[in-house]
């Protein structure tokens, strides 16, 4: 089963989805990127990698209007959506999952699932929607009346990213997704995200784990010290500066 995108007639290869143009961007008068440029195309994961410090989740909090941008553009489908509020992304059809899973313990599964569909109005589209959120993730359906306080740190994680399908996205964003998950939940998640993809959805995550983020990745970039330094695809993970700094020159 897909998701019911209301975005899909654009899915050409000739128009970027998301596209980052010299963005430069920080908060308060700290700047933390410095004219970053980066692709994503319809139908693509892309993955940003770098060590802590270099600017990975100011690219996605830029995205999703929670950085401050100074200069550049950010385009969607062709659309200017630089600095516009962050309910217009998600009703335009980007999705965000921050890092650190943030849940509503107080509430069900079910509540947290629904609570970011408020502002849709078509309820079969809702319903559609949790149908395909726990074909992705049963343990939710069996948990949908409990709250969410009692759920694993890997089940809180589906939560999150659950909560995100709900909103109907052709583009998710993901901070630091497999943060804290033990070895055997970061490769289910892993799987959870190519499957997102073939269910017609772009993904940009933001990794720690580059070995992982660069197989799973289309396309992978590099950033340091607030600068893309590096691109390419899967045959990126052979490169020295991946290899010796990312991978302790084990590949």
């Amino acid at each position: 089963m897909e998701l019911h995108h209301k975005h899909n007639k654009d899915n050409n290869k000739e128009s970027p989805l998301l596209e980052l143009k010299n963005i430069s961007a920080g908060y308060d008068e700290l700047q933390i990127l410095k004219g970053v440029s980066l692709v994503v195309q319809p139908n693509e994961i892309v993955a940003l990698i770098g060590p802590n410090g270099a600017g990975k989740s100011t690219v996605i909090k830029s995205i999703f209007n929670i950085a401050t941008i100074t200069a550049g553009k950010i385009f969607f489908r062709g659309k200017d959506i630089t600095k516009i509020k962050t309910y217009q992304l998600i009703e335009l059809g980007i999705s965000y999952v921050n890092q650190g899973r943030i849940i509503f313990t107080n509430l069900s599964v079910k509540e947290n699932l629904l609570i970011g569909t408020q502002s849709m109005s078509d309820k079969n589209l809702i319903q559609k929607n949790l149908a395909f959120v726990y074909k992705q993730f049963p343990i939710l359906q069996e948990k949908e009346d409990l709250l969410a306080f009692g759920l694993s740190g890997g089940q809180q994680q589906m939560l999150a990213l659950g909560r995100a399908l709900m909103q109907n996205p052709t583009l998710l964003l993901l901070d630091e997704p497999s943060l804290g998950l033990s070895p055997i939940l970061q490769k289910e998640l892993f799987i959870i995200i190519q499957n997102l993809k073939k269910a017609g959805i772009s993904i940009l995550i933001v990794e720690q784990n580059a070995k992982k983020a660069i197989e799973i990745a289309d396309r992978t970039y590099l950033l340091e010290t607030g600068e893309i330094v590096l691109e390419g695809g899967k045959d990126i993970i052979k490169h020295s500066k991946i290899k010796d700094v990312y991978l302790g020159g084990v590949y």
